[in-house]
């Protein structure tokens, strides 16, 4: 039995709120709630966002409602020339409740030299996934649909630049016509850091 229902009443919340709040039908979280339906990985992660609540005590794995959310770490990410990025699982990364909240969370795995000293190789970075930043962004692009690299983005009238941390590499210069042709995208904003020592 999962406790879907008590977390989402703790929330005040109705179905129909929740069911918007996740882009799905109130009869198909109804069904999530009453357990004649098993919850995907994706909206699981988004329901225990939107309740305050870790993936476990929403399976029912455990009775603490409180605690750490775990996130996917779903591959690598280039920190240097682009390189194809991976999506196969490779570990978990524990968030709080509260960061869980600010949307929707995934883990990668820096290989790479060119965003040292800041980024290492080896390092974990938390992205939320958006398809736009600001200049100034620590951010996750693709370019050519499967390369990814991690860089700052820096945005100036005609031009979108991947600029790294470390002096020895090349910025990646993209006239708007390269972002569509490519295509560039942005697919997420590093939010926060993690070392293994």
């Amino acid at each position: 039995m999962n406790n879907l229902r008590t977390a989402r009443k703790a929330k005040n919340l109705t179905q129909q709120e929740v069911a918007e709040a996740i882009n799905i039908s109130q009869g198909s979280y109804s069904a999530w709630e009453t357990g004649r339906t098993k919850i995907d990985a994706r909206s699981l992660q988004q329901l225990a966002a939107l309740l305050g609540v870790s993936t476990d005590y929403l399976l029912g794995n455990t009775t603490a409602p409180a605690g750490r959310i775990k996130i996917p770490v779903v591959g690598t990410v280039a920190a240097g020339l682009p390189c194809f990025a991976e999506d196969d699982i490779l570990d978990y990364e524990e968030v709080t409740p509260e960061m869980a909240a600010r949307g929707e969370l995934f883990g990668l795995r820096v290989k790479g030299a060119s965003m040292e000293p800041q980024i290492m190789d080896g390092d974990v970075v938390i992205v939320r996934r958006q398809d736009d930043a600001e200049t100034g962004d620590t951010v996750v692009a693709k370019v050519n649909g499967d390369e990814a690299t991690v860089k700052r983005l820096k945005k100036s009238p005609g031009l979108l630049t991947l600029v790294p941390a470390n002096p020895t590499f090349d910025p990646l210069f993209f006239t708007p016509e390269q972002v569509l042709a490519m295509p560039v995208q942005i697919i997420g904003k590093v939010i926060e850091l993690r070392r293994k020592f």
